[in-house]
């Protein structure tokens, strides 16, 4: 067993099976334990590699987007430039690099991330002192000063715990993290009424995720940006209509593994519920947009005419280097499909490239 694997076994012995979204929380957060308390998960070395290590391009267009959305806000300054879940800080140093094309803008950002982890907060640091830039971190989005803001959660959902729910013969019941015979940590089910959205039609089998937080998250963001002006753009992984599957999986080493098997020692992810989320966001008064895929998204904000002209001039690895980035970042057999974009703002908000503007004319 690993450490943490030891403190849940005794925790479970004590007060009884927990729930998938205890599991994950502790997985992921334990203070002494917790995956991102106490690894660097990102790059070759890590477990995974997101889009913004993959290539600079993809944080430089999140950058001309965030431009974009600025420029439609009326160009406030200043304003709040929030990021969920930074990461190593790469995004948010591409993003702004970018953005300098406008002066201004770099001049008005107020940079604030939304990080709980210590250690990757250290890593942030560095990261952005060597682009000159000072973020300030906060624990929760609600501990961000007020002011109109352009917020980025590039991987950030996904992380966010979940709930299981599945349909048996004898009706619902939920996943529950318990203890088999040997002592060793197991899956098992407790009788649960339905999950919202759910009934006893449903056929046996049919398995149900719910993340209660993802859903507060995304009202308390939503909320804020329609009484204080703004948008916000979700980059992640997930599914626009009610989804019916287990997607709860552990990536340890680059390589999937069983969820069970190394807790605080892999990472534990879950496909985002898209749809839920911008439900949340338009009952809290703001105005989500239809889903794009991350390859039309980045391809409408100039994705291919980028790669272009970081290749001149340059030698056949390069070429064949940012040439993988893009089909890495943009094809149905990359990230291009599986990654989803949902953008939501303020009423009455012009936010390319949702609403039909041709960032390549700007």
């Amino acid at each position: 067993m690993t450490p943490l694997a030891e403190k849940l076994a005794a925790r479970i012995r004590a007060a009884g099976p927990i729930t998938v979204a205890d599991y994950m929380a502790a997985c992921l957060g334990d203070p002494e334990h917790g995956y991102y308390m106490r690894r660097e998960p990102f790059g070759r070395d890590g477990d995974f590699i997101t889009a913004p290590e993959v290539s600079q391009m993809f944080g430089e267009l999140i950058g001309i987007w965030s431009l974009l959305a600025w420029e439609a806000m009326g160009r406030p300054a200043p304003f709040v430039l929030a990021e969920l879940g930074p990461g190593r800080g790469t995004l948010m140093g591409d993003l702004l690099r970018a953005a300098r094309l406008r002066p201004a803008f770099a001049a008005a950002a107020r940079v604030h991330l939304v990080e709980t982890s210590p250690r990757l907060r250290d890593i942030q640091a560095a990261t952005l002192a060597a682009a000159g830039i000072t973020p300030v971190w906060h624990g929760a989005i609600e501990d961000i000063p007020p002011g109109p803001m352009i917020a980025v959660a590039n991987e950030f959902f996904d992380a966010l715990p979940i709930r299981q729910f599945v349909r048996t013969a004898e009706g619902w019941a939920e996943r529950m993290v318990a203890l088999d015979d040997a002592g060793a940590l197991a899956f098992g089910l407790r009788p649960a009424p339905p999950p919202p959205g759910r009934s006893t039609a449903d056929p046996v089998g049919t398995i149900a995720e719910t993340s209660p937080v993802s859903t507060a998250i995304m009202e308390r963001l939503a909320g804020r940006l329609a009484v204080e002006g703004g948008a916000a753009l979700v980059i992640d992984y997930g599914y626009g209509d009610k989804g019916s599957a287990d997607t709860l999986q552990a990536v340890r080493r680059h390589n999937y593994d069983d969820p069970l098997a190394f807790p605080g020692e892999a990472d534990l992810t879950a496909h985002v519920d898209f749809g839920t989320l911008a439900d949340a966001a338009r009952l809290a008064g703001a105005h989500p947009r239809p889903l794009l895929s991350q390859g039309a998204f980045l391809g409408r904000l100039g994705l291919p005419e980028r790669a272009s002209s970081l290749v001149r001039g340059k030698d056949d690895a390069t070429r064949e280097g940012l040439e993988r980035a893009v089909a890495r970042l943009s094809s149905p057999q990359g990230m291009g499909e599986l990654f989803k974009v949902l953008a939501v703002s303020q009423g009455g908000l012009a936010l390319a490239p949702f609403d039909g503007d041709d960032p390549q004319k700007t």
